[in-house]
């Protein structure tokens, strides 16, 4: 049976309030100031667990450099002798071989010191991917309602591959450049010093302009690693939503939707190229012209002294010129490189550093047999300071009590079992099992007394075995066989090729009423000693809602559980069902008590078998 069209109507104005106020977020960070000095410290930080690899590549680099200077340093000294025709055959074929054997040393140098760099990339890239998914198991769910898990998806994989990508780049060009501009103009000296100062005009130049466009362009970097990652959100909602938006003809809106992010990207993208295309025209056009003013120097230089040597130096000058410009160019696109990687790692970073929730491993309170108590006291709640959705909410469910929760969309039922399981801290009040307050008690503990079976079906890509061993990882191959018959899927799975071993994964064609008897299976194995129920039987069909049913019924059986109803037919058994109305208790009572009231849930129970409408 597929979602109605009030449901489908409902999660569109859901994702749209959501998608715009995420936007009106990610536009107010893609402006803000950024801290490019201290995000290239933590990187350098995060680079210092590498440390003897880095060293050993910065002493390769620096000897392939030095190497590949002291090169035209030696091919001057045969050129004067052959200039000065005061050579013998001998001398020339010591000076060749040397100058072979140098740059061959410089290029086996430069191989090993760019291996060490990769390994270096490769395993920051490791630790950056790791750190945000030991974030994501720490932060409280509240990040999640400011953030698109598109964002945090495109941290995970475009953030971190522009970090590793470039820092082989970045820091061996930085390494090599820096040798360069120290090395060569001290040989220049050693050669003449007019004209080394003649070669360094090129430096200021160089410098000023790299500074001026790095101080500037960076605010374009982070624009553009913003919107990258909106454009990832997007893509990945409207995929995982594509039925709504074909149910609705909503192609040609998405499209436009999907454009207007994608402009952006463009145009943030635009201006960061450009402004960094700037740099490399003008270093090439300051390197020509001293290029020029070294040949008119020298040259004067050489009628000057009447010295017909004078041409080799010239020429190792101008060998040096070449050699000089390189870093200097490197320098301007590294700056650009540069930028790309520290607005990147500062979106590694910023989720990183996010406020991880409350430690609570001094908390080692624990119940030493549970009985399935649980009191809530004058408990308010909201999800933000200024909107309390729900107020003073006070109830008792008794040991193996099955309670149902009930009440319109946005009344608050979900929030309730949300609480619960500390996924949220109430605001006020408190919430206790077996007369222990749950704050008390570490909230992985906590989570370890319910087990969940969603409304939406979750199921990883692995075998069917694992999946539901997911909660219980030393579950015996009894165990589960057992716990799929209770669930009333063991003949489905045994059907299917390879039995429990088949590995689910996404094109694994599952209907949604076998995933979901596979989730109720794994509950079982889990044996929690209470349960939470988000039923999900709206959209099968009705042979399959009767064996979900009865499998959940097993399932509940001497648990204290809460239900939260969405067929108000399938909780005629509850032993108490909770109505609810924006964030309040409305009425309490079993199926019969609360139809004779003739109050808010016999209005509930007649709409929805009126209309057929689910809560």
């Amino acid at each position: 049976m597929k979602k109605s069209k009030t449901t489908l109507n409902q999660e569109v104005v859901t994702k749209e309030k959501s998608k715009k106020t995420k936007q009106k977020t990610a536009v107010h960070s893609a402006h803000k100031a950024k801290d490019f000095r201290g995000t290239t410290k933590m990187l350098f930080k995060n680079l210092g667990r590498y440390k003897a690899l880095l060293i050993v590549a910065v002493i390769f680099a620096i000897l392939a450099t030095v190497l590949n200077i002291v090169g035209p340093r030696i091919l001057n000294e045969l050129m004067t002798l052959i200039f000065g025709q005061n050579y013998q055959l001998s001398e020339i074929t010591r000076f060749g071989l040397l100058i072979v054997g140098i740059y061959i040393l410089a290029a086996i140098l430069n191989y090993f010191q760019g291996y060490c760099m990769s390994k270096v990339s490769v395993q920051l890239s490791k630790k950056l991917r790791s750190d945000i998914i030991k974030k994501i198991n720490r932060l409280p769910l509240n990040y999640f309602d400011r953030h698109s898990y598109g964002d945090v998806l495109s941290r995970v994989t475009n953030d971190v591959d522009t970090v590793g990508n470039t820092l082989q780049r970045t820091l061996s060009s930085l390494i090599t450049s820096t040798v360069t501009i120290i090395g060569i103009p001290i040989i220049m000296f050693t050669l003449n010093w007019q004209l080394t100062l003649v070669a360094l005009l090129q430096i200021p130049i160089a410098l000023i302009t790299i500074f001026v466009v790095v101080k500037n362009n960076q605010k374009y970097f982070v624009r553009q690693q913003k919107y990258l990652a909106d454009v990832d959100g997007y893509v990945e909602e409207n995929f995982s939503a594509h039925n709504v938006v074909k149910a609705f003809n909503a192609e040609a809106k998405s499209q436009n939707e999907f454009d207007k992010i994608n402009n952006e990207l463009r145009v943030s993208s635009k201006k960061a190229q450009f402004f960094s295309g700037i740099v490399h025209p003008l270093v090439v056009f300051s390197s020509n012209f001293v290029y020029v003013l070294i040949c008119l120097v020298g040259g004067y230089i050489a009628l000057q002294s009447n010295d017909g040597t004078f041409l080799a130096t010239i020429i190792t000058f101008m060998t040096y010129t070449k050699l000089f410009n390189q870093p200097i160019q490197q320098i301007a696109s590294v700056s650009s490189t540069l930028q790309s990687t520290v607005a990147a790692a500062e979106r590694v970073f910023e989720f990183i550093n996010e406020k991880d929730e409350p430690d609570e491993s001094e908390k080692c309170l624990t119940i030493d047999k549970i009985k399935g108590k649980v009191e809530f006291r004058d408990v308010s709640f909201g999800y933000t300071p200024d909107k309390e959705i729900i107020h003073n909410f006070n109830f008792t469910a008794l040991p193996g009590q099955k309670i149902a929760i009930v009440g319109q969309t946005g009344a608050g039922k979900t929030t309730i079992v949300n609480l619960l399981m500390r996924f949220y801290e109430v605001n006020s009040g408190q919430i206790l099992i077996d007369g222990i307050p749950t704050d008390q008690m570490n909230r992985t503990y906590v989570r370890s007394l319910f087990g969940m079976v969603l409304q939406d079906t979750w199921l990883f890509e692995g075998t069917i075995r694992e999946n539901i061993a997911f909660g219980n990882p030393n579950a015996t191959d009894e165990e589960i066989v057992k716990a799929c018959q209770m669930a009333n899927v063991d003949h489905f799975i045994r059907t299917e090729p390879k039995g429990y071993d088949m590995v689910l994964s996404e094109d694994t064609s599952i209907s949604a009423g076998q995933k979901q008897l596979m989730t109720i299976a794994r509950a079982m194995v889990q044996n929690a000693p209470m349960l939470i129920l988000d039923e999900a039987t709206s959209s099968v069909d009705t042979r399959t809602e009767i064996l979900i049913q009865t499998a959940m019924d097993r399932l509940t059986k001497v648990r204290t559980s809460f239900v939260i109803a969405h067929r108000l037919s399938t909780i005629k058994n509850a032993d108490q069902i909770i109505v609810m109305k924006d964030g309040n208790i409305v009425e309490i009572g079993k199926h019969d008590e609360l139809l004779k009231k003739n109050g808010a849930y016999k209005e509930l129970y007649t709409s929805q078998f009126e209309t057929g409408e689910s809560f």
